[in-house]
């Protein structure tokens, strides 16, 4: 039910780009950020973000920034009440989020007790329902929610897509494969749409093996276990990292080369479940995967038919973890329209 949303979205970006001069340069992994914050405001926050998205994308890149870096006092091991300048930002965009937050929530309640049958069934609209149950969420758990669905909502499926709008840019054979899969497949019509783009679905999942957006888990033992030859207490913190495990030789043919080849048909079948975790696994595995899988797919394959990308000449890409996984100094591309394109 959310494609055409989603599709919304992503022609909204295709006609601000239309605007650029052919050729114009633009830091992708911006404009897919915005992307999905738009994504965001037409799916689940239908009231809007109650802040301008734009000062949420910088807020959000502030709050990452500063929670992602180590510092010198936490490589020397100082005590938690030692001040970290760091968390002076942290708490500046925590209280922009807050008050982002509540006008949201304010402004559904006014819309609830006035029209309860009116409101959109939406997230939001959901997670208000929830207090009521007294076996639901409290305040602060509902408020902490609609944080991480701004967080997460937009943050990593915008990485997800930056990624894999550069490793297409670098691959003019699958360039030309989307290209032609989204031509055919969006001269039908839009039910189904994102099930019948199986190969800019396999692009996708091959960008967040080779780049997950989230390149670490957490997990804390309920018990003692052995981990190979290693005993595990009880309460041990135990970190998985996908970025690790996607590129283990033993586990994929060739790890470091981008093929989606490894995400169609019967290969995919094989792939082990615990040998490629994006979205993590078990009770806590992402609620928004499905969600995400489907924006970015529908988003790719918007963009590919109407638009190519050549990365900046001598700009040398860098996956940079703050938190989330994402190209080091952003990624510059220039735009080219398809009907003109004739670079690669």
């Amino acid at each position: 039910d959310f494609a055409p949303a989603m599709l919304d979205g992503a022609e909204a970006m295709i006609e601000r780009w239309s605007r650029r001069p052919d050729g114009a340069a633009l830091d992708l992994s911006v404009e897919m950020t915005r992307l999905t914050l738009d994504v965001l405001e037409r799916t689940i926050f239908s009231d809007g973000l109650g802040r301008d998205a734009e000062d949420i994308r910088r807020a959000m890149a502030t709050y990452f920034n500063a929670i992602g870096t180590i510092g010198l006092l936490d490589i020397l091991g100082a005590p938690d009440f030692v001040p970290r300048p760091a968390r002076f930002r942290v708490r500046a965009t925590l209280r922009f989020f807050e008050a982002a937050i509540d006008s949201v929530i304010a402004a559904r309640r006014r819309l609830l007790a006035v029209d309860p049958d009116g409101a959109p069934n939406d997230i939001l609209t959901h997670l208000l329902n929830a207090l009521d149950d007294p076996h639901g969420m409290t305040e602060a758990e509902m408020r902490s929610n609609v944080l991480t669905f701004f967080a997460a909502g937009h943050e990593t499926t915008g990485n997800a897509l930056s990624w894999a709008s550069f490793l297409i840019s670098q691959s003019p054979g699958w360039r030309a494969r989307l290209e032609a899969e989204a031509d055919r497949e969006f001269a039908r019509p839009v039910a189904g749409l994102a099930e019948r783009l199986v190969e800019t679905r396999a692009v996708i999942e091959e960008a967040i093996r080779l780049y997950p957006p989230i390149a670490a888990i957490s997990r804390v033992a309920l018990g003692p276990d052995e981990l190979g030859e290693k005993k595990v207490k009880r309460g041990s913190l135990i970190v998985v990292s996908p970025y690790v495990l996607h590129r283990r030789e033993g586990l994929w043919e060739d790890p470091a080369a981008f093929d989606p080849r490894r995400f169609l048909g019967e290969a995919r079948a094989k792939i082990d479940r615990f040998a490629y975790l994006p979205f993590g696994a078990g009770p806590r595995t992402c609620i928004g995967a499905a969600f995400a899988s489907q924006e970015a797919t529908l988003a790719l394959a918007s963009v590919v038919r109407r638009f190519r990308f050549e990365l900046e000449p001598g700009y040398a890409v860098w996956p940079l973890l703050r938190v989330t996984l994402r190209p080091q100094g952003g990624l510059p591309m220039r735009l080219w329209r398809r009907e003109r394109a004739t670079i690669g």
